[in-house]
Order: C-alpha cells, then sequence, then structure tokens
C-alpha cells in the first residue's frame, strides 16, 4: 500500500502555485476587509455594472426609434 512519491510530488506543486491556491481572505485584493466588507464592495461592483448595462441597453433602444422591448398585455 506504497504511495512512493506521489505525495511529495503533489506537495512540491501544491508549492510551486505561487499562492495560486489562496482563500477568499488571503488575496491581495482583500486583505484586511472582513467577509462583509468584502460582499458589500462586491455588491456594489455589480450594482454599477448592471446600471451600465441597463443605460447602454436604454440609450440603443432610444436610437432604434424609440421601440420599447418590453411588451404590454
Amino acid at each position: 500500500m506504497t504511495r512512493g512519491n506521489q505525495r511529495d510530488k503533489a506537495r512540491e506543486k501544491n508549492l510551486k502555485s505561487g499562492g495560486k491556491n489562496l482563500k477568499a481572505a488571503d488575496q491581495a485584493g482583500n486583505k484586511g476587509l472582513t467577509f462583509e466588507e468584502r460582499k458589500q464592495r462586491d455588491a456594489d461592483i455589480m450594482r454599477q455594472k448592471q446600471e451600465k448595462k441597463l443605460a447602454a441597453a436604454a440609450e440603443a433602444a432610444g436610437a432604434s426609434g424609440g421601440a420599447s422591448t418590453s411588451k404590454k398585455k
């Protein structure tokens, strides 16, 4: 039931990854932030992206002659 050097090779490979396998709290962009602060920051970024996308869609709809994409029942 010996594994040879497979375990040692796996350890060496993980060390060579250079920190690619860090937890979210240990990554450079998240240093010093709590989970709640990271969550709030990420939510703000997503809201900004969504607003930008909606503004672009509204501008495209306005440029195409005012056609609306919503359907009335």
